[in-house]
């Protein structure tokens, strides 16, 4: 069988191919690539979600590790990937490892890696590790583990480790949450089932949650904190007077926002409220990184501050690894994740969560209001995607539906085509991107322009409506 890392490392469906014996395989191709790394005799940290079997999965990987004399930190509860980052970084490891499957579907679990420096392992590590992965997946051999998770544990090669408040003392002296708790803010915080439940309210005592109990089914809805997902918490910030509603994905690096009127804020506005606030108000100074898919409104403000803007494949890995080479403020994607300078280079939900309720008691406005002073300086954008189920076949098939050399999309004159990840098409006041998922099979459907109608009818074209 194949194992393949996508976008944001593997993932599979549980007992089908995310099985122990794969799993087994995948942690001793790590081992095996991480033996001659240079922080190496300080180990491996290794956390996981709240997804069923996670804690199992997370032990599994730890004993493989240890049989193969790497000595491994491990979190004593569910944790997010953010505080494994962080923790991969205080502690000077060669690695970290996710046991989570983010927002996927219940019936999945996943492995990401993370690198020595607190983000997500640039794509060359991954490119070793599958070298070594694939002689171990051509071998009917089952791994030869000497000693258990228990004899590992006692004889010292594995330790627990309190994850969260380690996290949550580091976030502490970066955020102005002296700020905030003084602040009459009112914060409920949709931990969906995830990794993110009960850390806001350990940082802001007044803080609200709902969905913040152990449900690996997730009742029913993914975790990805979409506008889709987050009716709930929609109806709940504007029955019960909240100033703001913060959702978190399975493992807590991505957020969802939703304003004070019940209204969701979607995260190419909330990367632009950040810059804003990063650069006028902070007067940070460097350059911006942003997925493809990203708004371009981002575009225009960095041409309004004078800064460097990168466009980058989807995949946080690229924004990361220019976070490592170059002074970003911030760097984000369009699903959510963002990642912001004076913190690790990962995407961080709660952190992110906390620095826009930082600003909403900073800009003493309403977040509805600061969405509007966006929206007056740089014109109304609607930003809509499609994602469409498909086979892996089919996938491949859709794809070459879309060329380069397209001259015209849903009537609309093409100006400039771009080939990052997919097809990006260029119109008047807006674009139309075509890109095949790099962790499901699915292929997704982006537009924006200046009028819900605009891009309704690129969205319909690209469909085939």
């Amino acid at each position: 069988m194949s194992i393949k890392f996508g976008t944001d490392g593997w993932r599979g469906v549980i007992a089908e191919d995310f099985t122990f014996e794969n799993l087994e395989k995948v942690a001793l191709a790590t081992a095996l690539n991480y033996k001659r790394h240079k922080n190496i005799k300080k180990g491996i940290v290794v956390g996981y979600d709240a997804r069923f079997l996670s804690r199992e999965f997370a032990e599994r990987v730890a004993t493989v590790l240890a049989n193969n004399n790497i000595s491994v930190t491990i979190s004593d509860s569910i944790s997010s990937t953010p505080m494994i980052s962080l923790l991969t970084r205080k502690l000077k490891a060669a690695a970290g490892i996710v046991i989570t499957a983010s927002h996927n579907p219940p019936m999945y679990s996943g492995y990401k890696i993370k690198g020595d420096f607190g983000g997500p392992a640039f794509p060359e590590t991954i490119e070793k590790v599958e070298r070594h992965l694939a002689p171990i997946l051509n071998s009917s051999k089952r791994i030869d583990l000497k000693k258990s998770f228990t004899e590992l544990v006692q004889a010292g090669k594995i330790k627990y480790i309190d994850m969260t408040k380690i996290y949550l003392d580091d976030i502490k002296k970066k955020l102005n949450i002296g700020l905030i708790k003084k602040s009459s803010i009112r914060i409920l915080h949709d931990a969906m089932y995830g990794a993110g439940m009960n850390v806001f309210t350990q940082i802001v005592p007044d803080c609200q949650q709902i969905h913040a109990t152990f449900n690996p089914s997730f009742e029913g809805i993914n975790p990805e904190p979409i506008e889709i997902n987050l009716t709930e918490l929609k109806a709940k910030v504007k029955l019960g007077k909240f100033d703001i509603g913060i959702a978190t994905d399975g493992d807590a690096d991505r957020l969802g926002v939703v304003d004070e009127k019940g209204n969701y804020v979607d995260p190419h506005r909330v990367f632009s409220l950040l810059l804003k606030y990063l650069v006028e108000e902070k007067k940070l100074k460097g350059e911006v990184a942003k997925s493809f898919t990203v708004t371009d409104i981002v575009d225009k403000q960095c041409a309004k501050y004078g800064i460097k803007l990168h466009t980058t494949p989807v995949g946080f890995k690229y924004i990361c690894q220019l976070m490592n080479e170059r002074k970003i403020i911030i760097g984000g994607e369009e699903s959510g994740g963002l990642g912001v300078f004076g913190h690790i280079p990962e995407r961080d939900g709660v952190y992110l969560g906390l620095l826009i309720g930082e600003i909403i008691v900073k800009r003493k406005k309403k977040l509805s209001e600061l969405v509007k002073e966006l929206e007056k300086e740089f014109g109304p954008r609607v930003y809509k995607r499609i994602d469409h189920h498909t086979t892996p076949k089919e996938k491949t098939l859709t794809m070459k539906r879309f060329k380069p050399t397209l001259k015209e999309i849903a009537g609309f004159r093409v100006k400039k085509v771009e080939t990052i990840d997919g097809f990006k098409f260029y119109v008047d006041n807006g674009w139309m991107l075509v890109r095949a998922s790099g962790t499901e099979p699915l292929v997704r459907y982006y537009a924006e322009a200046d009028s819900e109608q605009k891009a309704r009818k690129m969205l319909d074209w690209a469909i085939g409506k």
